[in-house]
């Protein structure tokens, strides 16, 4: 990571925090009422050199079950207003926290699943050298519209290649991209097929 990138992404945040916590605090009120008492999604996920963390997100689906009581696939659970915090990246805003834990960064390979650790291969892996980021190279190229392959493309690339000016070129494209709603995948109420692995393969 380049010199000053810390100090770049608690800058940033503490410029935008007046609309942050308006916003967050918005979205709580909500989704309290649209989608339920648990408001914020949290899991963890694998972050700089694969230490894992706790990343904090809004809730976009309900907890539905069928007779069984066990949980109703995505596409039943998802609600409208979840559709619109997906589609809007509205659900990430919760991940401002992780930035300032220093979890997280600005911009940076998204931070993926546990379960996806022992399926990169040697290559794949190293989108880890560096923190994670709220948006990255892979969403201003793609988002959920780009397949697996091409995403670690990207991601990689920006291994390699971030820089402050980098960085302020993604989060222009990332504003611009959340207003004309672009690589969203699938209207948005699905998520991105899983990544099986490329393990062996260079």
């Amino acid at each position: 990571m380049y010199i000053g990138k810390r100090i770049f992404d608690i800058f940033i945040v503490l410029i935008a925090s007046p609309f942050l916590l308006t916003a967050i605090l918005t979205i709580c009120i909500f989704s309290r009422i649209l989608i339920g008492p648990r408001i914020f999604f949290i899991q963890k996920r694998p972050g700089h050199n694969c230490e894992t963390f706790n990343l904090y997100k809004f809730r976009t689906m309900n907890e539905k079950t069928d007779k069984n009581g066990k949980l109703l696939p995505d596409f039943k659970r998802i609600t409208s207003f979840g559709k619109f915090l997906r589609s809007s990246s509205l659900d990430e805003l919760p991940s401002f926290l992780n930035v300032l834990k220093g979890e997280m960064s600005l911009v940076g390979p998204r931070p993926l699943l546990v379960d996806y650790l022992d399926r990169y291969n040697d290559e794949q892996i190293q989108r880890h050298n560096i923190k994670p980021g709220i948006t990255g190279w892979a969403q201003v190229n793609g988002r959920n519209a780009i397949d697996w392959n091409k995403k670690f493309e990207y991601d990689l690339w920006y291994v390699k290649n971030n820089s402050f000016l980098v960085d302020i070129k993604v989060l222009l494209l990332t504003v611009k991209k959340i207003f004309k709603k672009e690589g969203i995948n699938k209207n948005s109420e699905d998520t991105m097929d899983a990544f099986l692995g490329n393990k062996g393969k260079n």
